[in-house]
């Protein structure tokens, strides 16, 4: 075995400072919103706390977790990132899947590819989609905050670029063994395609938990409320709720504030998609067809 240069050494030693480097600059904000959200009111509010919790507690957590409503409305977020996830890879597989086709397989893919870039670019408006989600009978339903955004344009345009560097020479080998259209996608193009999928996966997923504005404009129960508006909600009426509490309970949650309750809110829902990334990061350094044939 060689004895590394003293050149290969100095990008080692570089590439590792550089790279913890990074790490620490995504991992110290989480680790200050924790420490904040664990923090006094009043430490909090003078700026008092850095990477370490001033005064610790858990009355802001305990705010929070000791509603039934807020539990609610986290099984609302799960059940919309479920089905909300589902549907939007299902449309995106099958609107990509023969938009990769060339003109000589799909004769009118280019007027297709065109039809859906423009609404990349021009939108109808929010009066005219409340108008159309409400005349569709979608109001107050969790199919409100679903279908009216099924198809991400721009996650079926990098799955149709993607689908397009599959080489042709598979489809040639499916349809001579007489395999159809939605075997060809379902059992070659997908399987092959994993790195793409897990990207646009966490995407969609990422996406459908932090959406919050659509649950105030179409839904009119709070109990239907995903956990987004719900916490939005609460940070906007933590003042004058503080106000009809009694003196027991101010006591209670004498490290209150508005500031704590922020903070829990957004490591509460940033948490789920930290412990989702870890499964899906294995998919992003695989190989584009892995196990295809090869030119």
């Amino acid at each position: 075995m060689h004895k590394p240069t003293i050149s290969r050494r100095i990008f080692v030693i570089f590439n590792t400072v550089l790279l913890t480097a990074i790490t620490l600059l995504g991992i110290i904000p989480f680790i200050h919103l924790l420490s904040v959200s664990l923090s006094s009111n009043t430490a909090a509010m003078a700026g008092e706390v850095k990477l370490w919790p001033v005064g610790f507690n858990f009355d802001a957590y305990r705010y929070l977790g000791e509603k039934v409503e807020f539990f609610r409305s986290l099984g609302v977020s799960v059940e919309r990132v479920v089905l909300g996830t589902a549907v939007n890879m299902f449309l995106c597989f099958v609107t990509a899947y023969p938009l990769s086709k060339s003109v000589d397989q799909f004769k009118f893919r280019t007027v297709y590819v065109w039809f859906f870039a423009i609404t990349m670019f021009f939108g109808g408006g929010l009066i005219p989609t409340y108008i159309i989600v409400k005349n569709t009978g979608l109001i107050d339903s969790i199919w409100a905050l679903i279908l009216p955004g099924a198809l991400n344009v721009w996650n079926m345009v990098l799955m149709l670029n993607f689908f397009r560097t599959i080489p042709r020479e598979l489809d040639e080998a499916a349809t001579i063994d007489g395999a159809g259209h939605w075997r060809i996608l379902w059992r070659i193009y997908l399987p092959v395609s994993l790195p793409s999928i897990a990207t646009i996966g966490l995407f969609t997923i990422v996406g459908h938990w932090n959406s919050w504005f659509d649950g105030i404009l179409y839904l009119n129960s709070p109990e239907k409320y995903p956990l987004q508006t719900y916490l939005s909600t609460l940070i906007m009426s933590i003042n004058s709720q503080m106000t009809s509490v009694s003196i027991e309970q101010i006591k209670a949650m004498e490290n209150l504030s508005e500031k704590t309750l922020q903070t829990a809110q957004i490591f509460m829902g940033a948490l789920p998609i930290m412990v989702v990334y870890p499964f899906l990061q294995k998919y992003f350094v695989k190989g584009m067809t892995v196990g295809s044939v090869k030119e």
